[in-house]
């Protein structure tokens, strides 16, 4: 756009000067005798009037130009400040108008051009309980924390502030005074986690952080931020409103990290992932009713990758959805091979229920394996319910409209609350272990259990207790009335080809144990 304007300018300087050179001329070789002489040797045409006409007609023309260049001008200068506005927006995040990764990537390219000998602290932040606060109270709310956040962390670092995605933020500070960054980082998170009112509602923010050196850590600022990300996802693994220092060792372990996930998607691809069952009792009838399928993954004989480990890395590498297809059509052609009245009981992922194809995707695969639809139940747990509500309330309803029962998993250790008991069509509540191991030791522990019988009888739900190791925990939870008993004293998860030896479907010889001698 400039280019045009000075075009324009150009022409118009073009003009004048034209127009001296004539007058120029004119004055010289007596250009207005000529004229007239002109004119009057051709009146008979009536050339002076033609020559007035064309002078007017020039005028206006030039007039008309003029009016034209004006706003032409005006357009240009409209479109030079929309580039602007552009090329702001694109350096910029809208909500907060901080600097996004972009921006971070030209600042880093300024370093490098320029030779900056600067020594920069590199404080990566994660804001906690960010997506909750959209799920709950909207976008609006998550909108304005973030902006007040932004606010918050330019008043420490002026002008070294990006905003690099959703809830993750970065800020550069000049080390040259050696700050202590330990400190610093605390005085941060103090910062962030002040509570926050809007709307009469008080928030609590919590935070993460991780910080790396330049150039003590790297000699590439790239790298340092880099190294700050893993320092980052230690401070995670810290817990809350915990920050963490980049070291060597924090890299190496992000290299393991890596060929893990490369493991597991080969594993994946070539279906290596199994089903173990562990069978779950009915403490009325003394008698099995079905079975709980328990991934596994079995890397080199009798060496296993836990589960946790490696369904976060599915959840974490949007593998997920993939690796349960598998793990229950496996465990479905399994199950039609058990006696009609047994059931499969199956996990699924927090993560999955805010998939909104869930319900389709199961009863598409009970479909094209031929399982009864009434004999799959399937377990999720308590902090699957908050990730979205209205989604998961919506995917229970379409599997319960198929006949699918729905139990929910760790009952007790999460954020259940006797609405979702209500709004929820559960079958069952399974009691995590955790209450199971030391209830006969805890009074209070066992009127929990007693509480959560009663409730569960009121709703007509049934209670399922994990963990059950010892006889004696056995014959209490028989006498306080649990329906449904799981754990190793009634059965160890173990493959499909040894359900059939054990031939666990009867276990009265476990109930018959002297309860001292069984511990």
């Amino acid at each position: 756009m400039p280019t045009s304007r000075k075009h324009f300018r150009g022409k118009i300087l073009i003009g004048f000067s034209l127009f001296i050179l004539l007058y120029i001329l004119s004055s010289m070789f007596d250009g207005r005798e000529h004229l007239f002489a002109f004119f009057a040797k051709y009146e008979q045409y009536n050339a002076d009037e033609l020559f007035i006409a064309l002078i007017v007609t020039g005028f206006v023309g030039l007039f008309y130009s003029l009016i034209q260049i004006k706003k032409m001008s005006k357009e240009i200068a409209r479109r030079i400040e929309a580039e602007k506005n552009l090329l702001w927006i694109s350096n910029h995040d809208p909500l907060t108008e901080l600097p996004n990764r972009k921006q971070l990537e030209n600042f880093i390219s300024n370093c490098e051009s320029q030779n900056d000998q600067t020594n920069y602290a590199v404080f990566r932040i994660v804001i906690n309980r960010y997506k909750d606060i959209n799920d709950l109270l909207g976008s609006d709310y998550r909108t304005e924390i973030l902006r007040l956040i932004a606010k918050r962390l330019l008043y420490m670092f002026p002008d070294n502030v990006f905003k690099l995605a959703g809830d993750e933020l970065l800020a550069l500070k000049p080390n040259i005074d050696n700050t202590d960054l330990a400190l610093l980082a605390e005085r941060v998170i103090r910062k962030i986690c002040s509570p926050i009112h809007i709307n009469a509602i008080t928030f609590n923010i919590g935070t993460n952080i991780g910080f790396a050196r330049f150039p003590e850590d790297g000699l590439d600022l790239r790298r340092v931020i880099q190294h700050s990300d893993y320092a980052l996802s230690f401070a995670k693994k810290s817990g809350r409103d915990q920050a963490k220092a980049y070291n060597s060792l924090m890299q190496a372990e992000f290299l393991a990290k890596a060929q893990r996930e490369h493991d597991f998607k080969k594993a994946l691809a070539n279906k290596e992932f199994v089903t173990y069952y562990q069978p779950l009792v009915d403490l009325k009838t003394e008698r099995t009713i079905g079975f709980e399928a328990l991934a596994r993954w079995e890397i080199a004989p009798g060496h296993f990758i836990p589960p946790d480990q490696f369904v976060a890395l599915a959840e974490e590498t949007g593998n997920i959805t993939e690796l349960t297809e598998q793990l229950l059509r496996l465990a479905c052609r399994d199950a039609l091979e058990w006696p009609n009245h047994i059931t499969l009981s199956f996990n699924i992922s927090p993560v999955q229920m805010s998939d909104k194809q869930l319900a389709s995707r199961i009863t598409s695969i009970l479909a094209e394996v031929g399982f009864p639809a009434e004999r799959l139940e399937i377990e999720i747990t308590e902090t699957a319910l908050l990730r979205d509500i209205n989604v998961a309330r919506l995917t229970l309803r379409k599997l319960k409209d198929e006949g699918i029962n729905i139990a929910l998993d760790d009952f007790g250790t999460g954020y259940s609350s006797l609405s979702q008991l209500c709004n929820f069509p559960f079958d069952k509540l399974k009691i995590d272990k955790s209450f199971i191991d030391t209830f006969q030791l805890n009074v209070k522990q066992e009127k929990a259990i007693l509480a959560v019988l009663s409730l569960a009888s009121a709703l007509d739900v049934k209670v399922v207790a994990e963990g059950i190791e010892h006889v004696s925990q056995l014959i209490r939870l028989q006498e306080l009335g649990c329906d449904i008993g799981q754990g190793y004293l009634l059965g160890k998860p173990m493959p499909q080809a040894n359900l059939k030896k054990t031939v666990p479907w009867a276990i009265q010889d476990i109930f018959n144990l002297d309860p001292e001698k069984a511990q």
